[in-house]
């Protein structure tokens, strides 16, 4: 980008412009059948300044949890229209039939980020 224009785009980018997102935690609500991946209700990880995932020290988070809910956080980090599902569903199910682990997904702050520097 080079003077505040876009090149791949052709568009003219406001260097002080700023995109606002959510910050997001989901955590792991409860599980209704048995738990094959070592998770427990409570365990989380965060998701904060776009693109930051951010687990406590010394938690795991199942990869296949993790792909469940990966298409919906970025939805979630933007604000909807107030009629938009993505404003009221919260939760996500892992796809493993015999845990059925449930994930709620929170908006727990935002963040304000220069639109320049995002792509």
């Amino acid at each position: 980008m080079a003077d505040g224009v876009d090149e791949r785009a052709g568009a003219t980018v406001d260097p002080a412009a700023e995109t606002l997102l959510y910050d997001l935690r989901v955590t792991v609500d409860r599980i209704e059948g048995r738990s094959v991946c070592g998770m427990q209700p409570g365990d989380h990880f965060d998701l904060v300044a776009s693109n930051e995932l951010r687990l406590p020290d010394g938690q795991h988070f199942c990869i296949y949890a993790l792909a469940a809910v990966l298409p919906l956080l970025a939805a979630k980090q933007r604000q909807a229209p107030p009629g938009d599902w993505i404003e009221h569903d919260t939760e996500v199910c892992c796809p493993d039939p015999d845990e059925r682990l449930i994930m709620r997904i929170e908006r727990t702050g935002t963040s304000r980020l220069r639109t320049a520097d995002l792509t």
